[in-house]
C-alpha cells in the first residue's frame, strides 16, 4: 500500500522503518527542516536533555552510541535519529519543510494529503505528529505593552539561544522538567532568573541518595506496579492488596529521599501530598544543578503563583508581587491538535473534552484508514512507539482479531475514565500513558500474539527495562505475515483498495 505518515520524530521514523520492512510504499512529511520532532534543531531550548537514560529511550534494534552520556542532549538524540533513519532507508521516504495543511478522507479507507506541492492520493494514513508539537502559550493581560516596551513572551521551544537572555530580567513559567532545564541554563548569563510555578511536582534525583540510578526503581516493571494498574495481574495483585503497606513504603521513601537531597524543606519547595501522589499529576527527573542553584540564590522559585497581568518591563503575580521582566519563557505544555483533519474527523475522533478515543493509543473506532503513532507518551517512548508500528502493520495485513466497534468504543472510554481516576485528568487528553508504559507494550503485543520470553519480562520487574530485549519482534512479525501471504490460495487478483477495505472491516 502507499501510505503517508505526518511526523518525522521517533514515533514517525519507527513507524516507517517497520512498514517499509513490510513491503509498503512510505511517504513521511514534516514541516521542519531535520528529523527528530522535539528534538529538531529548530525547537532544542538551551539544556534540552533526555528525562529517561539513553537505554531506555532506543529503539530496539539500534542502540546510542556509546560514546553517548547516559543523559544524552538534544542534539545527540536529533543526530541518533538520523542516523537511524538512514540506517533502514528511512530518509529515501522523507519530505522535510513541508507542512500538511489538510488530510482528507477519499473513500475506501483512502486518504488525500495536501501540502504546498499539491495534493496526493494515499491508501493509509499514520499521524505521528507528536503531541509535543503546538505549544501553548498564555497570553496574559497587558501583553501588548509588554511586548511595546520591548519585552518578549515566548514558548520554551521557541527560545533557542542562551545569549537572547544575557544580562535580562527572565521569569521561567511552568515547573516541569524542561522548565528546570531552561532556567538553569538561562541563570548562568541573566542579570536574574525567576520560576513561575502554578503546581509544585515531585522530582526525581537521577541518582537516589547520590547513589541508586533512579532507573532501578522508576524504570522496571516492579516500579510500574507501584501504581495501580485497571486490571491488576500476579504479582500486583499482592502490592496492592496484602503487600499494600510495603508498595507505599517503597514509593514514600523515595519522596521522603528526595526532600532531603534536595534541601526541599530549608527552600519551601515541598509538593503536597506523598510521592505516591504522582500519579494523579505529572513527575519530572530534576534537572542536574537545579536546586543548587535555587540554594545559591541564582535561581529563585516562586510556588502556587501566576502571572496575572504584564506592563512595560514587569510581570505581576496573583500575590501581588512585581517583578522586573525582560524575558518571559513559557514551559507551560502543549496543545494536542491534529488542524490538519477536516471538522467532521476530528469530532469523531475526539470526545467533548478534546481527548483522543484511540483504541491502544492506535485506531480510531470508525475512522476507516487512520492511524495514530506516538500518541502514547511514556517513559520508554520509542519503544512504545515501535511497538505500536509492530500493531499497525499486522492489521494492515488484516492479521489482527480485534473487537466489534461498539465494543471497542467501550474499551477507549473506560481507559480514558479510569486514566482520569487516576491522574487526576492530567494524561495529555489520553495521549500519556505514564506510568503505565509496558502495560501499553503488553497489551499491544498480545493483540498481534507476539512477545518476549516470559523470563525475560520476568528480569525486567527488578533490572530496568532494556528495549534491545524486543528487537526480535519485528523481523518475527514480517516473517509471520510474509508466510501468510505465501500459503494463501492462488486466486483472481481483485483491486488492492476494496480487498484491504475488506480485509478492515472483518477485523473490526
Amino acid at each position: 500500500m502507499r501510505i503517508a505518515i505526518i511526523g518525522a520524530g521517533a514515533a514517525g521514523l519507527a513507524t516507517a522503518k517497520v512498514l517499509l520492512q513490510a513491503g509498503h510504499n512510505v511517504t513521511v512529511f514534516d514541516k521542519a527542516p531535520d528529523v527528530g520532532g522535539v528534538w529538531s534543531r529548530t525547537r532544542r531550548y538551551p539544556g534540552l536533555t533526555t528525562q529517561s537514560p539513553k537505554t531506555q529511550y532506543s529503539l530496539s534494534d539500534f542502540p546510542m552510541p556509546k560514546s553517548y552520556p547516559e543523559w544524552p542532549t538534544g542534539e545527540q538524540i536529533q543526530s541518533y535519529l538520523e542516523a537511524y533513519a538512514a540506517e533502514f532507508a528511512v530518509d529515501s521516504t522523507l519530505r522535510l519543510n513541508t507542512e500538511v495543511t489538510a488530510a482528507r478522507v477519499a473513500g475506501n479507507g483512502q486518504w488525500t494529503v495536501t501540502t504546498r506541492d499539491g495534493t496526493e492520493l494515499f491508501d493509509r494514513l499514520v499521524v505521528a505528529n507528536g503531541v509535543f508539537c503546538e505549544p501553548a502559550v498564555p497570553q496574559y493581560p497587558g501583553l501588548d505593552k509588554f511586548t511595546a516596551a520591548g519585552g518578549r513572551l515566548c514558548a520554551g521551544t521557541d527560545f533557542l539561544d542562551v545569549e537572547d537572555a544575557r544580562d535580562k530580567y527572565v521569569l521561567v513559567v511552568g515547573y516541569g522538567k524542561s522548565a528546570c532545564d531552561v532556567a538553569l541554563a538561562i541563570s548562568r548569563v541573566a542579570a536574574s532568573t525567576d520560576v513561575i510555578a502554578r503546581q509544585m511536582l515531585w522530582k526525581l534525583p537521577r541518582k537516589i541518595g547520590g547513589v541508586v540510578n533512579f532507573k532501578r526503581l522508576m524504570l522496571t516493571r516492579l516500579g510500574e506496579a507501584l501504581f495501580p494498574y485497571r486490571r491488576l495481574r500476579g504479582f500486583e495483585k499482592f502490592l496492592h492488596g496484602a503487600g499494600n503497606r510495603l508498595r507505599r513504603g517503597m514509593l514514600n521513601s523515595v519522596g521522603s529521599v528526595s526532600v532531603r537531597q534536595f534541601g526541599l524543606r530549608r527552600h519551601g519547595l515541598v509538593p503536597a501530598g506523598q510521592m505516591e501522589d504522582i500519579v494523579r499529576g505529572a513527575i519530572g527527573l530534576a534537572t542536574e544543578g537545579f536546586f543548587e542553584a535555587v540554594a545559591d540564590g541564582t535561581v529563585t522559585v516562586h510556588r502556587d503563583r501566576t502571572i496575572t497581568r504584564l506592563s512595560a518591563g514587569a510581570a505581576e503575580l496573583n500575590d501581588g508581587t512585581k517583578l522586573p521582566a525582560d524575558l518571559i519563557v513559557c514551559a507551560t505544555g502543549f496543545r494536542q491538535d491534529v488542524p490538519f483533519l477536516a471538522e467532521d474527523v476530528q469530532q469523531r475522533l475526539l470526545d467533548e473534552r478534546g481527548n483522543f478515543l484511540l483504541y491502544r493509543q492506535i485506531l480510531p473506532a470508525d475512522i476507516p484508514g487512520l492511524y495514530f503513532n506516538g500518541y502514547n507518551s511514556s517513559f520508554f517512548s520509542p519503544l512504545n512507539a515501535e511497538m505500536a508500528a509492530l500493531w499497525i502493520a499486522a492489521h494492515l495485513a488484516g492479521a489482527l482479531d480485534l473487537p466489534s466497534v461498539p465494543e471497542i468504543r467501550q474499551a477507549v472510554t473506560q481507559q480514558v475514565a479510569f486514566m482520569d481516576a487516576v491522574t487526576d485528568g492530567h494524561h495529555c487528553h489520553n495521549t500519556k500513558i505514564i506510568p503505565f508504559s509496558m502495560h501499553n507494550v503488553d497489551e499491544v503485543l498480545e493483540d498481534i500474539d507476539l512477545n518476549i520470553k516470559a523470563r525475560v519480562r520476568a528480569s525486567h520487574w527488578f533490572n530496568p527495562v532494556d528495549p534491545a530485549a524486543y528487537r526480535s519482534l519485528t523481523p518475527a512479525l514480517l516473517e509471520r505475515l510474509a508466510s501468510a501471504q505465501r500459503l494463501r490460495p492462488a486466486v483472481e487478483p481483485t483491486p488492492l483498495v476494496p480487498e484491504v477495505e475488506r480485509l478492515d472491516a472483518d477485523a473490526g
